[in-house]
């Protein structure tokens, strides 16, 4: 089994990273696999709404300016995907929308290939805006008819500068119940 996570900050190292890392700790002592993509900060583009993947139905977008078809590539080929954001103006960075956007609409053109899936959503924030991220991401799995373990509370940590996570206990132990929880999950889907 295989997990595959996207950090949607743009800080390599920083706290959305580190919480993916934390949920990672459980998943690597329940022997499951991870990749960490780094998808904050690089180039990647919005949906064009040119309806191609239905026309198509080849599981690629029709762009190829990004590196967009080798990451749905690698979420279709995963049995769980972690999608790591910081919180911006209450919602997702704009990395990760674009790749809920592309991967979505690809997904719908070609059978729902993520359904069964196993999704979470981590959430880095300042102060506020965590739970309508987390909204957003979960929305995300949902209609793509995929299956959503859940923690001890949402899955957020309150932290600004990198490394702030380490100084909140209870984000710590969120994410650690939730790798957890993933695992089992993970791991009665597949036995």
């Amino acid at each position: 089994m295989k997990v595959v996570a996207f950090n949607g900050s743009p800080r390599v190292g920083g706290n959305t990273e580190q919480a993916i890392k934390l949920v990672f700790e459980e998943l690597h002592k329940q022997g499951i696999e991870t990749e960490l993509i780094q998808l904050g900060g690089r180039k990647v583009y919005g949906c064009l709404a040119c309806g191609k993947c239905r026309e198509k139905k080849d599981n690629r977008c029709v762009r190829t300016d990004d590196d967009m078809n080798i990451f749905i590539q690698k979420i279709f080929e995963a049995d769980g995907i972690i999608l790591g954001s910081p919180v911006y103006f209450s919602n997702v960075s704009t990395e990760i929308k674009a790749l809920i956007d592309r991967c979505g609409f690809v997904a719908k053109a070609n059978g729902d290939p993520l359904k069964g899936k196993v999704g979470v959503g981590v959430i880095a924030v300042r102060r506020a805006g965590a739970t309508f991220t987390y909204a957003a991401i979960n929305m995300f799995f949902g209609i793509s008819q995929m299956i959503i373990p859940c923690s001890s509370y949402w899955n957020m940590t309150l932290a600004l500068q990198p490394g702030d996570i380490q100084n909140d206990a209870e984000g710590i132990r969120t994410f650690k119940t939730l790798g957890q929880n993933m695992a089992h999950l993970m791991k009665k889907l597949h036995a």
